[in-house]
This record gives structure tokens, C-alpha cells and sequence, in this order.
């Protein structure tokens, strides 16, 4: 077994990564416009409801949860880039039938169409085909780092994009970056030489139930539910607010634009005190408090031009720093061959809290027939307190990091006394050796890591 971790990405791999992350990208871009728009533009249907515009703004998450998963063990039986494309037609189809929508009904459907566009999980396990064990870590981060600055380009591009082309201007564009993103799959992304499961980056069904009962885990769940359902829910009312407090429409990309700059400048230093200081369940839980308290401060500042700014900012503060630590936290917590399973499960949830969040928004909102939005924000500050309940309660994540290493052709008796080698190292925290994916799948403390001890048993 030689250590390929040194050698750094190679261009095939980079080519993957990046190409992988771009479709992606592209995609979250098409879904995340509309979160500041389609609550404005839904308004303007005839038998519109405030209940059935939430609906349309948070249906994509009930189907691609739904469907993420089993699009994801489709594409082991079918094949990896077959599923991307339908994923993608369907996505595209979505987006027509909402952009030729004359009521609202048909906007709903072509929202729940592109949520069942869901490659997200045939598209990990290409990019695991496609990269060396040793470099897969930073090839997801890759693709994670795309899905964070699509989301805040979205914010911001999608306001400005509805004064040049109206809402079902962009789902027609949408629709046509997920035709380019089809082009772009079977013309830059690589095709692996042979596809398999991998439990880093991919569900296995049969760990479902281990999962499932990790109450450190469900934590996290219920956080990213808690964290999206708030997002959503915020979406239904936050444009209706800004009009209201006297900017017009047209004018909104500029508060998101400074949001989103001032709100990077919150998060950055409480990730290098999380990640550096190992302070990360203290960030973890301010986060939450930001959150939390941005909610009950738009509850009572909703008619406030410059209050409803100066909640958005902290909001989108602790939003941002939750969005990049919690994937983290699932790697570190979840068990080192489990982690693909966990992150389904994580991802389902999340896209689930979306779902739920448009609906709570929609249906609070129409006690007041559409003009009271303050009772939204009651909700999710509620909602974000018993978040920080559960997070208090939360083990203080051990400060490792995963590493794969391909361990070659072995048997069952011989990967189990590989894992037992590894064990024994110094600094390595777990070891888990699966012989059907030739993958030694370790967590390890870097600081305290015997590096020499874990290359003399990786040279054997």
C-alpha cells in the first residue's frame, strides 16, 4: 500500500472535482434565485394564497428528498452519468413547466419537478470513482465550497435577474444551465473505469438503522432540518417585508449583496476559532444563538427598514458558519465507514426542512391574509431555542479528520488484522478495513499522529 496523499490531486482529479462541482453548482444556483424572488412573483397569480406560495417555494426539498437517495443507489445498478443526465432533464422540464406557469398550481409542480431532478448522490459517488482514496477528502470539499458560494451568488444575482428578465425568465435560464451542465458532464467530466460502492461518499441501506439511533447524529440532523425550515420560512416573508419597509424590488440585491459581505466577515473569525482554537461546539452554539436571536429581533423589527437589514446580517453570520460546520461535524462524529449513510441521511433532512419551512411560512403568513409577517419569525425563533437545547446537550466533537487509504485485493481475516495494525498506531482514533471496497477508512488525531507508524503499515 503506497501513501498517494503527498503527491497531491492529480489533473484528471482536479478535472473531476471541479467539473462534478460545476454542474452542481449550476444547479443550487437555478433553485437558490428564486428563494428572494418567487414569494414577490407568486403574489401576481390569480387564487394565489399566502399557504400555496409557500408551498411553491419549498416543494423542491420534499422531492429531492425523496428522491436523492434512490437516485443514488440507481446509479450503482445504471450507471453514474446516466442518472446525473436524467436528474438534470428532469431538473430542466421542471423549469419549463414553471416558466410557462399561469397559475399557481403550475408553479408548484414545476418547483416539485426540479427537486426530483436530485443528483446530488450519484454525483458524490462519481466523484469517489473518479479520485483516489488518499485525495477524496479534498475533492468533496471542493464540491461543498461550490454549493456555499452558489447559494450566496443566487441571493444576490437572483434579484437583479428579475428586473431583467422576470421570474420565468429565470427558470427558462434554469432550465438551460441544466441542459449545459448535461453538455458539460459527458464532455469534461471523466468517466470512471469502473463503479462501485463507496461508504464514504455514498448510502448504504443496511446502515440505516446504526445511524439512525446515533443520538449524536440525529442532533445534526435536526439541525440542518431546523436550519433550512428557518431559512425558507424567512424567504416567504423577508421579501414581502422589504417592500413593505419601502425599497422596491428591484432595489433588494443591494441588501443582500451587503448582508452577505458583512455576514462573511462575522464567520470568518469564529471558524478560525473553531477549527484553530478547537473551540468548534462554543461556535457551533453562538451560531445558533445569532440565529436564534435574529429571529426574535425580526419579530419585533419586521416594519423596520434597517432593523430587518441588521437581523439579516446576524442571521446569515451564524447561517454561514452552521452551513460550513456542520458537514464537519458528521464527518467527525459518524462512525469512519458509515459516513456516506450519515450524510444521506443529513442531506435528506435538510432538503426536508426547506419543504417544511415554505409551508409553516405560508400557512402562519395567511392568518393575516398576507400582511402580518411578524408571527413567522416567532416561530422560528422558537424553533432555533430548542435547536440550542439540543446542541448544549451535544458530545464536544474530537478534534480528527478522516483519511482513506486503498489497501488493495485482501480477505475478510486479512482486513481485519489490517484495522488492528492500524488501531495501534499512535493518533489514529478508529480504524474500519472493508475488504469489498479495497479501503482502509481511518479517523485520526494529527497533532498526536505517528505519521512514520502509519507509513510503515500503509508501505507493507
Amino acid at each position: 500500500m503506497a501513501n498517494n496523499e503527498a503527491t497531491g490531486m492529480l489533473p484528471v482529479e482536479k478535472r473531476a472535482a471541479g467539473s462534478l462541482a460545476g454542474i452542481f453548482a449550476l444547479r443550487m444556483l437555478g433553485l437558490f434565485m428564486l428563494l428572494p424572488v418567487l414569494a414577490l412573483y407568486a403574489e401576481s397569480f390569480e387564487g394565489a394564497t399566502p399557504m400555496l406560495m409557500g408551498v411553491a417555494l419549498g416543494i423542491y426539498g420534499l422531492t429531492q428528498a425523496m428522491f436523492q437517495i434512490p437516485f443514488g443507489m440507481l446509479s450503482d445498478r445504471i450507471g453514474r452519468k446516466k442518472v446525473i443526465a436524467i436528474g438534470l432533464l428532469i431538473f430542466a422540464a421542471g423549469s419549463v413547466v414553471a416558466a410557462q406557469a399561469t397559475t399557481i398550481e403550475w408553479i408548484i409542480i414545476g418547483r416539485a419537478l426540479q427537486g426530483a431532478g436530485a443528483i446530488a448522490a450519484a454525483a458524490m459517488a462519481l466523484l469517489a470513482d473518479l479520485t483516489r482514496e488518499e485525495q477524496r477528502t479534498k475533492a468533496m470539499a471542493t464540491f461543498g465550497m461550490s454549493i456555499g458560494v452558489s447559494f450566496m451568488m443566487a441571493i444576490i444575482i437572483g434579484p437583479i435577474l428579475n428586473g431583467w428578465i422576470g421570474v420565468s425568465g429565470i427558470f427558462w435560464l434554469t432550465g438551460a444551465l441544466a441542459l449545459l451542465g448535461i453538455i458539460v458532464l459527458f464532455k469534461v467530466v471523466p468517466t470512471p473505469v469502473h463503479s462501485h460502492m463507496h461508504h464514504d461518499a455514498e448510502t448504504d441501506p443496511a446502515q440505516f438503522g446504526d445511524v439512525l439511533k446515533d443520538g449524536q447524529l440525529l442532533r445534526l440532523d435536526f439541525g440542518i432540518f431546523a436550519l433550512h425550515l428557518i431559512l425558507t420560512a424567512m424567504f416567504v416573508v423577508i421579501p414581502i417585508g422589504l417592500r413593505d419597509a419601502g425599497l422596491v424590488a428591484g432595489d433588494h440585491w443591494m441588501v443582500y449583496l451587503g448582508v452577505m459581505l458583512v455576514s462573511v466577515a462575522i464567520m470568518v473569525p469564529m471558524i478560525i476559532v473553531a477549527e484553530k482554537k478547537g473551540k468548534m461546539k462554543e461556535m457551533f452554539s453562538l451560531a445558533i444563538v445569532l440565529v436564534a436571536f435574529a429571529q426574535f429581533g425580526l419579530w419585533q423589527l419586521s416594519d423596520s427598514l434597517w432593523g430587518v437589514i441588521l437581523m439579516m446580517v446576524l442571521f446569515f453570520g451564524g447561517f454561514n458558519l452552521l452551513e460550513a460546520t456542520l458537514p464537519s461535524l458528521i464527518s467527525k462524529m459518524a462512525p469512519a465507514d458509515k459516513k456516506g449513510t450519515a450524510m444521506g441521511v443529513y442531506s435528506s433532512s435538510q432538503f426536508f426542512g426547506a419543504f417544511v419551512g415554505g409551508v409553516l411560512g405560508g400557512w402562519i403568513l395567511g392568518w393575516s391574509d398576507g400582511v402580518e409577517i411578524a408571527p413567522v419569525f416567532l416561530l422560528t425563533g422558537a424553533l432555533a431555542v430548542v435547536w440550542l437545547l439540543a446542541a448544549l446537550s451535544m458530545q464536544r466533537p474530537l478534534q480528527v479528520k478522516t483519511r482513506l487509504q486503498n489497501i488493495g485485493q485482501l480477505d475478510q481475516p486479512q482486513a481485519a488484522l489490517l484495522a488492528a495494525q492500524f488501531r495501534e498506531v499512535a493518533g489514529v482514533v478508529e480504524a474500519v478495513v472493508i475488504a469489498e471496497d479495497q479501503v482502509a477508512y481511518l479517523k485520526v488525531n494529527e497533532k498526536e499522529l505517528d505519521e512514520k507508524g502509519l507509513a510503515a503499515i500503509q508501505s507493507t
